[in-house]
């Protein structure tokens, strides 16, 4: 326990605290958050319509390379509308990684369908190309230039990789099998704001991207998503049913499908612009951060989590890798004690109550690394 006791005393340290607590990752707000936010009250456009939006939605696709992006009240919903624009109905089955935060799966959950989990890779924690192929292979079978699952005779109408705590998942691979396969790939990309796989932005390989602005995320502007896509028809649907699929009239109410109140208030959008001003800094900040992290434990034969190949992470969640689970939550116990918050990786999908009779596959990677990761503090140093 002696080298986490460095750890610990590392960290403080860093973030010049000596003895308060230290949250996991807290939000900075130092450029024209204020400023932006009272603009848009003095507008009086607080709601889902204001030039912040139109702003926000512009800064999105700059700042990923995607030709579209569409602002939504969080990552949740964004996820959810995604899926269903990809083409995923009521009884169809979606695949996603049995490692990941509750809100992937609720999404699938929410346009009724049912998640299918398959195990991640170590190097990436994210869903694994292998896996999938050898999943399809055995399960599914093609009708009609569609996918079936041979188990259940649903269809299986997408993929969902997410980019663990920022790192960018092997999405090249999983977009071969899906290819070969004629399955739709829609990048649950909430955690990945400011990172790159091959030179391009997550988010931006598959049909269309998720992400989230919660509190705890990299920026943020309270809570807010946004997703992105380069099909302009999708973007045009995406912001249609977001908007109650209100059909536009200068007075009359006329809807033509169901729809969702999911836009992004003006308000929100307001600070989201001005934390978007920051992300360069701030990604710089925590790669830096990292990189000290990372020589500390090497330094202290402590395993530390660094992207993976082919990528530029934002290190949204720092991670270290822990011998077996009992020291894990030694290790835990310890630094939440002392002041110093750390968390473990999330409770497994399939071992949730709603989600336990899902399929699931071996989920060997998975269960490693439930066993063993701990995320620890990640916040901008200022």
């Amino acid at each position: 326990m002696e080298k986490f006791k460095r750890l610990h005393d590392y960290i403080r340290e860093a973030y010049s605290t000596p003895k308060e607590f230290i949250p996991l990752h807290e939000p900075r707000f130092v450029g024209n958050e204020k400023a932006y936010v009272n603009d848009a009250i003095d507008s009086t456009f607080v709601s889902s319509v204001g030039e912040y939006v139109n702003r926000f939605e512009q800064m999105m696709c700059d700042i990923t390379g995607a030709k579209h992006a569409v602002a939504t009240v969080n990552g949740t919903s964004a996820l959810q509308i995604a899926l269903i624009l990809s083409g995923v109905q009521n009884g169809d089955e979606v695949i996603t990684q049995g490692l990941s935060f509750i809100a992937t799966a609720n999404a699938i959950s929410y346009c009724g369908a049912e998640p299918v989990f398959i195990d991640v890779d170590k190097e990436t924690m994210g869903l694994s190309p292998n896996s999938l192929n050898d999943f399809l292979k055995e399960c599914s079978e093609q009708r009609n230039g569609e996918c079936f699952s041979k188990l259940t005779g649903k269809r299986i109408a997408a993929i969902v990789p997410m980019h663990t705590f920022g790192h960018p998942v092997d999405i090249d691979g999983i977009i071969n099998v899906a290819k070969e396969y004629n399955i739709a790939v829609v990048e649950d990309a909430a955690e990945s704001l400011g990172s790159s796989y091959k030179e391009k932005h997550t988010g931006t390989l598959g049909l269309l991207g998720a992400f989230s602005f919660n509190g705890n995320k990299t920026v943020t502007c309270g809570g807010g998503g946004a997703i992105v896509t380069n099909d302009k028809s999708l973007a045009l649907k995406a912001k249609h049913i977001t908007t109650t699929a209100k059909v536009p009239h200068p007075y009359e109410y006329t809807h033509d499908m169901i729809g969702y109140n999911f836009r992004m208030p003006n308000l929100n959008a307001a600070m989201a612009c001005a934390q978007l001003e920051k992300l360069e800094e701030f990604v710089k900040n925590k790669r830096n951060w990292a990189e000290k992290l990372s020589a500390f434990c090497k330094e202290n034969k402590i395993d530390f989590i660094l992207e993976p190949n082919n990528s530029c992470s934002n290190y949204w969640l720092n991670a270290i890798c822990l011998g077996n689970r009992e020291e894990r939550d030694n290790v835990l116990e310890y630094l939440n004690k002392h002041g110093v918050m750390s968390r473990p990786i999330w409770t497994l999908l399939y071992k949730m109550p709603m989600y336990a009779g899902c399929y699931k596959d071996r989920q060997t990677n998975a269960q490693w690394l439930e066993d063993r990761i701990v995320n620890i503090p990640s916040s901008v140093i200022l």
